[in-house]
């Protein structure tokens, strides 16, 4: 039954192989030149403290191929479920195939077992590989993302670390079930397709923010949290709240807002807030402004001393690999479920 399976699986393996080795070998010759890069900036910019100005620039260069190889990891296990998982039992039922196996003495059980068991792993396998090379190559992009491109926000957390083989895995499975429920190969790719999609977009915005009760804070305002303080033509100063926290570079911000001295709303992170600030004399004085080099931080002190503050809910950082390990120990309790139904349905549905 071993020796079946691996002829009938041996043409999607090497593919895939071909595949994964073309990415590996690409990020291979791009790899050093990109962590060089990324070395040499680091270094002129902490000389004359232009760092962040330098993670912009570098993050901007790159881009493209960043989000290109996140989303091919992305994209991989629902690629698994529709060409891996959804044929392989709907192409049996189809041709009959699976009379001829069971006659020769192999029961349904250790059929199905064999035909689950080596694609599942090589699956878990082949996202692994895949997470790996990525991680590998997008480090120095890691460290310099730009909000919402952070480790933990949702569209990259799923491309990094160990939560991509649960998500092959499942998709594999979830192609499995959904053709031994559907026995016709086209409409079983584009239903596994599509609840494979739900659930992978359901997870990151019902679920996961909630596995460990988010952290919320206050902050006073800074260049850490600030995504520009400047001044308006009647020369009124005016706030605008980035997402990142201060102290927790790459925390998954869930909300982010200004906070008046009474506690009230002024504007949720994004959206330019007057500042209630006397320009006339005090410290947001034309004429008590630093010099442009220096910013307008005697201005932002005034603006915390009269209590204005950022109030957000966030992830830390820190809890990455926390929620990694939960979320494929969540997609791995999905897969088994999901195999206990096929035995389930294949004893009691055919005869």
């Amino acid at each position: 039954m071993i020796w079946l399976t691996w002829r009938q699986f041996r043409a999607p393996a090497a593919m895939m192989v071909g595949v994964l080795g073309a990415l590996a070998g690409v990020l291979a010759l791009t790899g050093p030149g990109l962590a060089g890069d990324y070395a040499s900036g680091l270094a002129a910019c902490t000389r004359d403290d232009t760092c962040l100005r330098f993670f912009d620039r570098f993050f901007d260069d790159y881009q493209i191929p960043f989000l290109a190889v996140t989303a091919f990891v992305l994209v991989l296990p629902a690629l698994i479920g529709l060409f891996w998982g959804a044929p392989l039992i709907t192409r049996e039922l189809e041709s009959g195939t699976y009379l001829l196996v069971w006659n020769q003495s192999i029961t349904r059980s250790r059929w199905l077992t064999v035909k689950i068991a080596i694609p599942a792993l090589a699956a878990a396998a082949a996202a692994g590989l895949c997470s790996l090379v990525v991680t590998w190559w997008s480090g120095p992009l890691d460290r310099s993302a730009a909000g919402g491109y952070g480790l933990m926000d949702p569209l990259v957390f799923g491309a990094r670390g160990i939560a991509p083989m649960g998500y092959a895995v499942f998709g594999f499975v979830l192609g499995v079930t959904v053709g031994m429920l559907v026995r016709h190969t086209l409409p079983a790719m584009a239903l596994t397709l599509v609840l494979f999609a739900l659930v992978q977009l359901g997870m990151p915005m019902l679920v996961r923010a909630h596995l460990i009760p988010p952290v919320s804070a206050t902050f006073e305002l800074s260049r850490a949290n600030m995504d520009q303080f400047g001044v308006r033509r009647d020369g009124s100063p005016t706030v605008i709240l980035d997402t990142a926290i201060p102290g927790d570079t790459g925390a998954w911000v869930l909300s982010s807002r200004l906070l008046d001295p009474s506690g009230r709303t002024v504007a949720e992170s994004g959206a330019e807030a007057p500042m209630p600030v006397s320009t006339t004399s005090g410290p947001c004085a034309p004429s008590s402004r630093p010099a442009p080099e220096g910013g307008l931080d005697p201005c932002v002190d005034e603006v915390n001393r009269l209590g204005y503050r950022q109030a957000a809910t966030y992830q830390p950082f820190a809890r990455f690999w926390t929620f990694q390990w939960l979320e494929i120990g969540i997609y791995t309790l999905f897969s088994l479920g999901l195999t206990g139904f096929c035995f389930w349905w294949l004893s009691r549905r055919r005869s």
